[in-house]
């Protein structure tokens, strides 16, 4: 029997790191963001397709929140990760 892999570690193998100041996995290289709710919200499948998505073209980030972030949000965490 094959043992049950988290969401936790699906990231984390990855390549994601968790952030508690911001509630969100950040991949730096990949330049994609999953926030908590996201992540508690969609299940494994769904997770490895969004990480094996091609990344988002240079200076970007890809977000992945339940609700689309707003354009502020967004450059803060582009400048907060750059």
């Amino acid at each position: 029997m094959r043992p049950v892999t988290t969401k936790q570690q699906i990231l984390e193998q990855a390549g994601y790191a968790y952030s508690f100041n911001r509630l969100s996995y950040i991949n730096r290289d990949a330049r994609k963001v999953f926030s908590l709710e996201f992540v508690q919200d969609h299940n494994e499948d769904v997770l490895k397709a969004k990480i094996n998505e091609p990344p988002p073209p240079p200076g970007e980030w890809q977000f992945f929140f339940n609700s689309e972030p707003s354009e502020a949000v967004k450059r803060e965490f582009s400048a907060a990760l750059s």
